[in-house]
């Protein structure tokens, strides 16, 4: 964006960002909350702390380090006045997205950075890793709320957690615990409910989907074509082989169906299982491919005689015509008892938009620009990001017909439902 346009955008950028700063207090932090959004919306290679103060005029490089670095201002009261602007704001939502983001980093000395997958670069290598939470609507999506990765290596080590001053209370917690504490925030915040979408790190844990239905949240996730199941219901009863002695409350694993994995099963599907379905309209075309659906118990721990509560879940298995063997698979549990494909596989493959907004807040946004090394920092980077994506998206999507955004106040929404 340059200068002129964002002055032209001024008065709207004012009001967009006055409910947004309010939980900072006093009216300096204001002030350079709005400098620093200013500076990430302005074009230019580098947004961090010291090119955005050179583009800015009047703009201090001390007085923004300290205001990003060190400024106690609350994160998550600003995050919350966030996602009830963008509720608000996304007239026709449909999903909540989990998913990760990576930040390279060449040096060890800043929050979270390991030597881990790295989705930016396709490989391990050094980086920070954020999960995040996106509400978003067909058209497109806006990060709710963040929670950096920390290994176990940094939980493990109190002086060097100390060093980039991380609260004292943390402990290690996989990506999965993060996008559960993600999921609670937003129900706290009233958030309204819509299904969760996510890939197979978060589909292929039982526990992640079990987690959701406890909350009863309607989801669809990505899971590797590996996973055991049932096509029967391993729940029924079976008869007591010894009527004298302590009557079994599960069935011996003798008994039990051997469960297939959801790759025997798609390639065992009878022709008249597949059919073809468009879930977009792309600039390239349409988007469709061929589909199957099938109702399964995922057999978790079924070796082990571990038993979880089972109970049937959908499995969408995608195969494209010409290919050798299917290319994706889901397991999804929604409100109705039976979804209607077309709908289940538009869901399945809401992810698209995720990745849109992670490369337009890198790349517009300096989302992975940040060179501080601290807690405090980082969250407060990501924070503000968030803020000058979501004024970003209102604008550009302002005009746009059947558009996304509604400037008007609105009461709040009922849980989402699936037709």
């Amino acid at each position: 964006m340059r200068p002129q346009e964002l002055k032209a955008l001024d008065r709207r950028l004012s009001v967009f960002l006055e409910k947004l700063l309010s939980p900072m207090g006093r009216s300096e932090r204001r002030h350079w909350a709005r400098v620093y959004i200013e500076g990430l919306l302005l074009d230019g290679e580098r947004k961090s702390i010291e090119p955005i103060a050179n583009r800015i005029s009047g703009a201090d490089v001390q007085a923004l380090r300290q205001f990003v670095g060190q400024s106690p201002w609350a994160v998550e009261e600003v995050q919350r006045h966030l996602a009830e602007q963008v509720v608000d704001l996304l007239s026709r939502p449909d999903v909540w997205i989990i998913d990760e983001t990576s930040f390279p980093k060449a040096g060890e000395h800043s929050i979270g950075v390991a030597r881990q997958y790295c989705g930016a670069l396709g490989k391990i290598a050094n980086c920070q890793v954020a999960v995040t939470l996106n509400w978003s609507s067909e058209e497109a999506s806006c990060p709710l709320g963040w929670r950096l990765y920390l290994p176990q290596e940094w939980v493990d080590d109190p002086e060097r957690l100390a060093r980039v001053k991380a609260p004292v209370e943390i402990t290690y917690k996989s990506k999965t615990e993060l996008a559960l504490e993600l999921i609670d925030q937003m129900l706290e915040w009233q958030v309204p409910r819509f299904p969760v979408i996510a890939d197979s790190l978060y589909g292929n844990s039982f526990d992640f989907r079990q987690q959701l239905r406890s909350r009863q949240l309607s989801y669809v996730m990505a899971v590797e074509p590996a996973t055991a199941v049932w096509t029967s219901d391993p729940n029924v009863p079976f008869e007591q082989s010894n009527s004298r002695g302590r009557l079994r409350r599960y069935p011996p694993l003798a008994s039990l169906p051997r469960p297939k994995t959801i790759r025997e099963l798609a390639q065992a599907l009878p022709s008249k299982a597949w059919h073809d379905v468009v879930w977009r309209e792309g600039t390239k075309g349409s988007q469709s491919s061929r589909f199957a659906m099938v109702k399964v118990w995922a057999a978790h721990g079924w070796r082990k005689q571990e038993h979880p509560e089972r109970v049937s879940e959908w499995l969408l298995v995608q195969w494209p015509a010409g290919q050798e063997e299917p290319t994706k698979y889901w397991l999804a549990k929604l409100e109705k008892p039976i979804p209607g494909m077309r709908r289940l596989v538009r869901l399945a493959h809401a992810r698209w938009r995720i990745e849109l907004d992670y490369r337009q807040l890198k790349e517009e946004l300096g989302l992975d620009h940040f060179e501080g090394r601290h807690w405090l920092g980082w969250h407060h980077h990501v924070t503000l990001v968030s803020m000058a994506y979501a004024f970003l998206r209102a604008e550009q999507l302002r005009d746009k017909k059947n558009s996304w955004c509604d400037f008007t106040p609105s009461p709040p929404e009922t849980s989402g439902s699936i037709d």
